[in-house]
């Protein structure tokens, strides 16, 4: 997969070892990341959802990834076991990759306001943002020389995007999350970021309404009318992740082809 995404391939991650979550398929944007630290010769772990390994598995060993955990973010005691089923093998982590996020159908179709339910929200909430909290605060404890964080957002966060309603709430606190991160893991050496990459074909995007009419859209409001690439963001991650990104915490980074900087489009006529 690294070659079809034509990563670069080099040492930039090697001797580094780090866990990476929400690898679906061949499509996901972790699956992307996890590639790219891959060809930098990183030594991964995958976290996955419980049901998910049959899909999984044959990806991680397509990258020679030897550590392979279950991982359901609602619950205390599968969480422990993947980090500890890390820790045995790792011993010490220098990164963390954090691609979880989930809100049920109802919640983002339609009017935010009139379909938004307490649990929805709460679940929302529980998966996209506080599951954040939760790892940062488990992979910081396998991390005592330091080590990097990154989680994945969305314009969504900022912005009324349609139908994306109580999904954007939760990319919100995540995002306010990762800034209380970064100052709290800050003097231990510990670096927390976001990464906002554009609309792109995931699973996540299929679950929204009008998915195809934001790839579209994004790609000629974008400053470079150019659907966002996998390789621009795992990109994004690879530099942030490794000591290039050394003295940057609490960001946001969008990588959308500089959609999230457009106000609005000139006519073709002039």
């Amino acid at each position: 997969m690294a070659d079809e995404m034509n990563l670069p391939r080099g040492e930039l991650m090697k001797g580094k070892k780090g866990i990476v979550t929400g690898v679906a398929n061949h499509n996901s944007i972790a699956w992307g990341i996890a590639s790219q630290l891959a060809a930098q010769g990183a030594e991964l772990a995958l976290f996955y959802l419980p049901d998910m390994e049959k899909r999984v598995r044959p990806l991680g060993e397509s990258l020679g990834v030897a550590t392979m955990a279950p991982a359901d973010v609602s619950d205390d005691a599968s969480m422990q076991a993947a980090f500890d089923t890390v820790g045995n093998a790792f011993g010490s982590i220098d990164f963390f990759v954090h691609a979880i996020a989930f809100a049920p159908r109802d919640q983002i179709s339609g009017s935010f306001v009139e379909n938004a339910t307490r649990q929805g929200f709460l679940t929302a909430m529980e998966i996209s943002a506080f599951s954040f909290v939760d790892c940062a605060r488990r992979s910081a404890q396998l991390m005592p020389n330091g080590g990097s964080i990154i989680t994945l957002t969305y314009m969504g966060s900022e912005r009324a995007i349609p139908n994306y309603n109580t999904m954007g709430v939760a990319k919100a606190a995540l995002e306010a999350s990762v800034r209380y991160a970064a100052r709290d893991l800050g003097p231990r050496g510990i670096r927390v970021n976001a990464v906002s990459p554009g609309a792109m074909r995931t699973l996540s995007l299929a679950g929204i309404q009008g998915g195809r009419a934001m790839l579209a859209k994004g790609r000629t409001l974008s400053a470079m009318k150019e659907d966002t690439s996998i390789e621009g963001v795992a990109g994004c991650a690879l530099w942030l992740l490794s000591d290039l990104g050394r003295s940057t915490t609490g960001e946001v980074v969008h990588v959308d082809a500089g959609f999230h900087i457009m106000g609005f489009v000139e006519d073709e006529e002039g």
